[in-house]
């Protein structure tokens, strides 16, 4: 098994030590007062505390709370107790309820506090993961080198709903979530099981939770079925993130009540565009087409490329059901097995979607080009047009290849052009980011057979770069309209944290990588230089998906700040709306500009942002889940035999490693390492055996076999590969 070598209590004082210097004790005596601030302690308590054994340094401590008292650096009680003389600081923040043990409170921003406050469970009042929470912080730091504190109050729960395994017994039952930041599981009455039998997957309503017990009280609203089968594990999945299972009746109808047909008039105010050639490029299985793109060659020479956007708004009104559905949503949510929209089927993929041979209303960026594909015009407005082509990638990357097939000149001509487009916008420091996505060939019932990598092709990265230029434009175009004074939707990405960078580069230094991010060096070049020498080795997935989680997270704000992963000063979401709210939002606001409106308040606007933000984390929480199970499932199923991996993390309690075939990722657990006693090397990230020496590291490539799986909290156990083992998979 693991653990960390030290001989030292957290003071850094060899336990039971003799502390002969009395500048040391006062120190020792005076951090102690302030860390158990609001208690009295006479001096024999304070020994006992700090574990003082040796009679030299016993006798020091009277002595030294007195000097203190009489420098009025602490309390002194008549009956000869003391206490410290500092007061707490009361902060609001969010709960990070890291392990059993403790929590971190992450202060709200307007406090200003520069680190996290670690809480022990004992001191949590109940207070659970994502809870907004009143804490008092301890005035020094505790023996963990941290700021401490205590929760005060609850102001808002995060979650009072969970997903969890039902176990039933003769006189009570108890609910174990599935969420691995609920530590407690959940009582249930068995009045209260609705239905549920033992082992199945369930929702479960806390009701109750007094402070002196040591588990809530719940109820069971719906019972999910059978754990293990793939549509209850799915649906799981969506009641622990809160997913919508259905629409609501009245936003159906109101769908449902809009007409098909788009009217004479609605026609003659706007630009009319259908009889210029478009085509759509998507997915294989796309069944909701936000974008098109069309082309044509100006009577001057010039090209005209126009990036055509599906008009949410004309159909989604202000104040409606759908509306307020949609906002609620706020995204669409793609699971490993399913979509579940934003906006009802009637109009994601129906009304609204840039279906082929249909007129459809449209909102458009209609730029004019050179050959050397600099814009040398534009024009942004409300459009119809007509798409004559629905194309899935690999039949419009097969055109090009082969140059032939239909539209094979305008895909070649437009992919030379976002060619040169994306070779100017990476000079600029524009970062490539290019990830391992992996998808799974699912049969009827959703049992996994294989998985594919997905390979992103040049029509993908065309179709990225004219997305890229109409968002960009938009952005641009409403900021330069008043120099940023008006409020406007932006998507910012800030300039990476500088000791988040030195640590991913410490990290790839692991792997062999040398990634320059001192003061003066260009990041984006760094980072670039790194993705290109890694792409296809082992360790290309854990550090393109690290390098990403270093990066500042990209938000929507009414901020007119830029965007660092993309080298723009300004940009925005303006080309999906049938699947992003944020887009609907910049529709509305852009038309209202082109209108002449002037600004509206932010505040209404960057509340909306925030929204959206947490909606989208929470999508891709849910997603990153969906596939996490699927990996589980797979490799549960997957032939038994020795696998190549990768190490990719390594902690005192165990060894992470991404199976290279695969892309999964398991642990091999200290525990299970019976060829030796394994201690853990921190600073150098690595185990070290204390007899045969051996050492795992980050960045080893090993062999292992998998031992366990677990679906319900989603964990793949690993054992390092022994060919002359006879250890089966359990």
């Amino acid at each position: 098994m693991g653990r960390k070598s030290n001989n030292k209590d957290r003071s850094g004082n060899k336990k039971g030590g003799k502390i002969t210097d009395a500048a040391q004790l006062a120190k020792k005596v005076l951090n102690f007062l302030d860390n158990n601030f609001g208690h009295e302690f006479n001096s024999k308590q304070i020994i006992k505390k700090l574990e003082i054994r040796d009679n030299i340094t016993k006798g020091g401590v009277e002595p030294v709370l007195h000097k203190l008292a009489a420098a009025g650096s602490i309390s002194k009680s008549p009956r000869n107790y003391f206490s410290s003389i500092k007061e707490p600081e009361f902060i609001e923040g969010e709960v990070d309820y890291v392990n059993p043990r403790f929590a971190y409170i992450v202060p709200d921003a307007r406090f200003k506090l520069e680190e996290d406050i670690q809480v022990k469970e004992g001191d949590m009042k109940n207070a659970l993961d994502g809870d907004r929470v009143r804490i008092m912080v301890n005035p020094a730091k505790g023996r963990s080198g941290r700021l401490e504190g205590k929760v005060l109050e609850i102001l808002e729960r995060d979650r009072d709903e969970f997903v969890g395994r039902v176990e039933i017994s003769p006189r009570f039952a108890f609910v174990v979530p599935d969420f691995k930041k609920m530590h407690h599981d959940i009582f249930v009455h068995k009045g209260d099981l609705g239905g549920a039998e033992h082992n199945q997957k369930v929702v479960v309503k806390m009701t109750e939770w007094r402070e002196d017990d040591k588990n809530p009280t719940g109820k069971i609203i719906r019972v999910l079925g059978k754990a293990g089968e793939h549509e209850v594990e799915i649906h799981s999945i969506m009641a622990e993130f809160g997913l919508p299972f259905e629409y609501p009746q009245e936003v159906e109808e109101e769908a449902n009540a809009i007409p098909d047909e788009i009217s004479q008039e609605e026609i003659k105010n706007r630009r009319d565009m259908r009889d210029v050639p478009t085509f759509t490029i998507d997915p294989a299985d796309a069944k909701d087409f936000d974008d098109a793109i069309s082309y044509r060659r100006l009577e001057n020479g010039n090209l005209e490329i126009g990036v055509h956007i599906a008009d949410v708004t004309h159909y989604v009104k202000p104040k409606t059901k759908l509306e307020k559905e949609a906002y609620n949503r706020a995204t669409s949510v793609y699971l490993v097995d399913r979509t579940i929209p934003m906006l009802p089927e009637r109009l994601s993929n129906g009304l609204c979607s840039l279906r082929p041979n249909e007129d459809k209303v449209t909102f458009s960026c209609v730029f004019e080009m050179d050959e050397n594909a600099d814009v040398l015009n534009h024009w942004i407005g409300r459009t119809v047009t007509h798409s004559d082509k629905r194309f899935a990638y690999e039949d419009a990357q097969e055109n090009i290849d082969k140059q032939e097939g239909d539209y094979y000149e305008e895909l070649t001509l437009l992919n030379n052009l976002a060619k040169k487009i994306r070779k100017r916008r990476f000079e600029k420091g524009a970062v490539n980011f290019e990830t391992v996505e992996v998808k799974f060939k699912l049969d009827e019932k959703g049992t996994p057979l294989g998985l594919m990598i997905k390979e992103r092709k040049d029509i993908h990265k065309m179709i990225e770069e004219f997305m890229l230029l109409a968002n960009r434009t938009v952005a641009e175009f409403v900021f330069n309209q008043n120099k940023g004074a008006d409020t406007f939707v932006y998507r910012t990405h800030d300039y990476p944290d500088s000791e988040r960078l030195e640590t991913f580069a410490n990290f790839a230094k692991k792997f062999g990588h040398d990634v320059e991010v001192g003061e003066g060096v260009r990041i984006s070049k760094a980072l670039n230089k790194l993705m290109d020498e890694i792409v296809g080795k082992p360790e290309q997935n854990v550090l393109e998906q690290l390098a990403i989680r270093s990066m500042a997270k990209a938000k929507y704000t009414t901020e007119p700040k830029g965007h660092f992963g993309l080298a723009f000063k300004h940009y925005t979401h303006f080309t999906s709306p049938i699947r992003r709210y944020p887009d609907m939002m910049v529709h509305r606001l852009l038309q209202h500009y082109l209108d002449g409106g002037k600004t509206p308040e932010a505040d209404t606007w960057e509340e909306k942002c925030l929204h959206s933000s947490e909606r989208e984390k929470r999508a891709a929480d849910s997603e990153r889940a969906s596939i996490k199970y699927k990996q589980v499932e797979f490799m549960a199923l997957a032939e038994d035999k020795d696998y190549e991996g990768i190490v990719t993390g390594v902690t005192e309690w165990g060894v992470f490693i991404e199976i290279t075939e695969t892309k999964c990722e398991g642990m091999v657990r200290v525990t299970e390492m019976k060829d030796d006693y394994y201690e853990f090397d921190e600073k150098n990230m690595r185990l070290i055996g204390t007899r045969n020496k051996k050492m795992i590291t980050l960045g080893e490539k090993v062999m292992v076999r998998v031992i366990a799986t677990d679906i319900d909290r989603r964990t793949i156990d690993l054992e390092f590969a022994n060919n002359d083992s006879d250890s089966k998979r359990k």
